[in-house]
């Protein structure tokens, strides 16, 4: 095979008709004219405001996780909230979470009132549970894993650390839409479990929208009034409460989306296992540990990389839309100042973010693809 100066394959240089994008919207709704087919039946029935299709998703995705119950809000960020308020969590409470996620998970605990209290990540990406038990104190009221990138954290040790000092569990599951761990579904671990729809997830809709598993009737029953203005009727106010309820037409677009959800995720699965596959033996590339007892959904696909920021670089200009999820974590930003941290408080965070490096996986990639992005990589490192 001829190859370049900078030893990259002729066949892999950029000719601008292969661009291998993280977004794939477009190929996703390619059939977007059945569901427009299902729009014109809630638009002629009027039936926009908690209608009989979210009924269906709400029934669908509590199938879907084992859970008793599924409660469908306006976006994974008012499902994290939601539970929270459902907890009568509020101002001087503390709550346990990761400094390396999505602003969505600290904005939450703050904007319901209680202190993010950080616990440092493992090599997994995922909050170590050695590191929960160290924070806990007398204000301590819930933890919040995130399960990154689709990842469910080490769940035995969570709960049992909960049990022994009762508190809740608020699952940031909004990456981990048919994960499992030890055999239990994403729905299932914690009190509550909280999903995003939001249109890059791996179940998503034209917009915003959430979903809450829980098996608590009493919690269920408290969020469906949290959700809706506190009304147990027409006429009856329970509680002064919030508006975020999930659009019928969003539900109309999750239903559809829920058929796919097994091919979607499958395909995620494969192609993450070909990348791991592919990079494991270039040494500059460091693949995390996969456990057999878990299913990893591959919301994310990252990997950690020597020179970072120049391998990006590189990828992005030869039309791989590698990203970075995120350069800077939580506790280090400006939003953040008020809890008072450093750099060096969070190492293995803070490690991970300068080297962590998302490529695509999502279901439209092809062999030829990835390929393509190994053989970038490996004429990077030379």
């Amino acid at each position: 095979m001829k190859m370049t100066r900078n030893f990259l394959p002729e066949q892999y240089r950029q000719t601008g008709a292969l661009e291998i994008n993280h977004s794939y919207l477009q190929d996703q709704f390619a059939d977007h004219e059945l569901i427009w087919e299902k729009i014109r039946e809630v638009v002629k029935r009027g039936d926009f405001t908690l209608g009989s299709e979210v009924d269906k998703v709400e029934t669908e995705f509590a199938k879907l996780n084992n859970t008793r119950h599924a409660i469908g809000v306006g976006s994974g960020t008012d499902a994290l909230f939601l539970s929270l308020k459902a907890l009568g969590i509020d101002k001087g409470d503390e709550v346990i979470t990761t400094p390396y996620t999505f602003y969505a998970t600290i904005g939450a605990i703050v904007t319901a009132g209680a202190k993010p209290v950080f616990a440092d990540v493992g090599e997994d990406y995922n909050i170590d549970p050695c590191e929960i038990e160290r924070k806990i104190s007398p204000n301590t009221k819930a933890i919040m894993p995130v399960h990154w990138s689709g990842k469910p954290c080490e769940m035995d040790a969570i709960e049992a650390i909960a049990s022994k000092h009762g508190l809740a569990i608020v699952g940031d599951a909004c990456h981990a839409i048919k994960a499992t761990y030890k055999g239990r579904q994403a729905g299932e671990l914690g009190t509550f479990a909280c999903f995003s729809f939001h249109p890059l997830k791996n179940l998503n809709v034209w917009g915003d929208g959430g979903m809450i598993a829980t098996n608590s009737d009493e919690m269920a029953n408290k969020l469906r009034l949290l959700r809706n203005h506190g009304l147990a009727g027409r006429d009856e106010c329970r509680l002064f409460a919030y508006n975020s309820r999930l659009d019928t037409i969003q539900a109309v677009v999750a239903l559809h989306m829920l058929e796919k959800i097994g091919h979607i995720t499958k395909s995620r699965i494969a192609h993450s296992n070909y990348f791991d596959e592919c990079l494991r033996d270039i040494p500059q590339i460091t693949v995390p540990h996969r456990e057999a007892d878990v299913v990893q959904v591959y919301h994310l696909y990252m990997v950690r990389c020597e020179r970072r920021d120049e391998l990006q670089r590189y990828l992005v200009a030869h039309g791989v839309d590698a990203k970075v999820h995120y350069p800077v974590p939580m506790h280090l930003q400006p939003a953040a100042a008020f809890l008072g941290h450093k750099p060096g408080d969070f190492p293995v965070t803070e490690t991970i973010a300068a080297q962590a490096l998302s490529l695509p996986v999502h279901e439209f990639i092809t062999r030829e693809q990835q390929d393509r992005v190994v053989a970038l990589i490996k004429a990077f490192y030379g």
